[in-house]
């Protein structure tokens, strides 16, 4: 800016001082041209006093280097000239000055000389006898005057510029020293030009938008940050370039990378070929969705195209592990495998048993017996229908009423259901601990405690043991069943809780059941947001304890 105001000065300065010593050169020089005519009128009038009281001879007396003075008949001869022999002389009768002496008794006139050079000023009067005496003097034209003048004129304008671009140079400085000064940050506290105030004013309210709009970002960056931070699911945003702009800590956990992969290429960080494929057609198509196996579990990536009045900005990547949701297809196929396996077994039995019977293939004395095993069947199914019914209620993850509920009260309900069924095994139950007082489903508490010791008394040896016991310490209620029975091997710890899974690994009938009953109990303890452990010794016994918050 400084330069600028700088070369304005200058400029403007020196085209000021041109112009100035034109306007000047040209104000003087019309100046001493009128100031040259009144002398040529006033030398004019002498001569012709002179001439009227003398004649001839007193022009031929009259001496001036800077004058010409010439005598004209009426009929327009020359008949004397101070400078040039008048016989040389055309006849004069044509020239301006002349006429007009001739018509007025006074003339004036200027000419030119060939080469532009010179100006010769002419002023004529006209005598009594009729003659007309002429006067005239030479002068430089303006231009001729200036290009003589050249040199003084040339020093002159050289230091009247230096003059100028000197104070230009402090002109400038002084002008923008304030606007250097100015504090854009608090433009409304300025000592600077009353002029700059609407800017200043102007600056300070477009800061405050500023400020406000910068504020705003900052909040929705700021949301966009924390709720992507505590999203489970993964989200990517890519460029048009396929950079990557944004990255949550579960899309980095995914992909083992870090936040340094910001402005990366994407397929430089995830270099699988599905991906390559489903960033290609998500561009094309505008969406794409496919599953992939990582780390040991399953992964749904969603891309969409991102666009913005009809471009195209970039992609968002968004992957969800749906582990979980395999997990439960795959097991809903498994159960539907087993159900109808687990039905198709009593079903068969009882139609078998009937056929015999309605075809007369049974005699009189074993048609008891028949139909007990009929009836002992269809009690089978009506059991593993109920364990299939409270199985679906329980994940559906309905809302269930709640209550405070005794622990140990249940429990002794339970054993007391029991206790037939397990004398009849030759079985010792005891029950000891706390009362284990806790918010809960009644019903599912009831499932809890009944299958885990159903299932003690089940897999059992004869004259064997069965403790329960409930412990109620540090907000946490425990519910422990031990048993002296068979035991589980290591292996096959996890699975116990898998619908109809078997450890024999076969669908024996020795021991009654519908293989739901841990079934049931894993999704109870989950319903009320517990633990199941167990710890098993093939051959000495198994202890399964559950552990439940007071307040869960």
């Amino acid at each position: 800016m400084t330069s600028k105001i700088f070369k304005t000065i200058i400029s403007v300065a020196t085209m000021a001082i041109l112009a100035t010593v034109i306007v000047i050169t040209a104000v003087l020089y019309n100046y001493f041209e009128r100031v040259q005519e009144n002398q040529l009128k006033n030398d004019l009038n002498f001569a012709a006093y002179g001439t009227e009281s003398m004649g001839e001879d007193y022009l031929k007396n009259v001496v001036s280097e800077d004058y010409r003075l010439t005598l004209i008949k009426p009929d327009g001869t020359v008949v004397y000239d101070n400078k040039v022999d008048a016989k040389k002389l055309e006849n004069h009768r044509s020239r301006e000055e002349i006429k007009q002496a001739e018509a007025v008794g006074v003339g004036s006139s200027s000419r030119y000389s060939s080469t532009l050079t010179e100006k010769t000023i002419y002023e004529a009067k006209k005598l009594s006898d009729g003659s007309v005496l002429r006067i005239s003097a030479n002068r430089k034209t303006l231009g001729i005057l200036i290009l003589g003048m050249i040199q003084p004129i040339i020093i002159i304008v050289i230091a009247a510029i230096a003059l100028a671009a000197w104070f230009a140079r402090v002109m400038s400085k002084r002008i923008v020293e304030p606007l250097n000064k100015l504090d854009l940050d608090d433009p409304m506290n300025n000592n600077a030009y009353d002029e700059l105030s609407p800017l200043l004013h102007r600056i300070y309210v477009q800061h405050q938008e500023i400020d406000t709009h910068l504020e705003s970002l900052k909040s929705r960056k700021e949301e966009f940050e924390q709720i992507t931070k505590s999203m489970k699911e993964a989200l990517i945003l890519l460029d048009q370039n396929d950079r990557i702009l944004s990255i949550n800590p579960a899309a980095i956990s995914l992909l083992s990378t870090d936040e340094k992969c910001i402005g990366s290429d994407f397929l430089t960080v995830n270099r699988r070929r599905d991906m390559r494929r489903a960033v290609a057609s998500a561009k094309k198509k505008g969406h794409n969705e496919f599953r992939t196996n990582m780390d040991g579990r399953t992964y749904q990536f969603d891309l969409s195209k991102i666009e913005y009045n009809g471009e195209e900005k970039g992609l968002a990547i968004l992957a969800f592990d749906v582990s979980e949701q395999v997990n439960a297809e795959k097991n809903r196929r498994e159960f539907t495998a087993n159900v109808s396996h687990e039905l198709r077994t009593p079903l068969q039995s009882i139609i078998g048993s009937a056929e015999l019977m309605e075809n007369g293939m049974v005699k009189n004395e074993d048609v008891p017996r028949f139909v007990g095993h009929i009836r002992k069947e269809a009690s089978r199914l009506v059991n593993l229908i109920e364990d299939i019914i409270r199985l679906s209620q329980i994940d559906e993850g309905g809302e269930m009423p709640q209550e405070e509920l005794n622990v140990k009260d249940i429990a002794e309900e339970v054993i007391d259901s029991l206790k037939e069924y397990a004398e009849e095994r030759n079985i010792d139950i005891t029950l000891s601990g706390d009362q284990g007082r806790m918010l809960g489903v009644r019903r599912l508490l009831h499932e809890i405690v009944y299958n885990l010791v159903d299932n003690a008394i089940k897999y059992n040896k004869e004259a064997g043991k069965v403790d329960v016991n409930i412990f109620d310490v540090e907000g946490k209620v425990m519910i422990e069943v031990s048993d002296t029975g068979v035991g589980i091997p290591k292996e096959d710890e996890s699975k116990v809780f898998e619908r109809f899974y078997r450890v024999c690994k076969c669908h024996s009938q020795k021991v009654p059941g519908t293989g739901l009953g841990l079934s049931i109990v894993k999704h109870a303890v989950a319903y009320h947001n517990g633990t199941i452990k167990v710890d098993s010794e093939v051959g000495k016994g198994t202890v399964i304890t559950v552990v439940f918050d007071k307040t869960a």
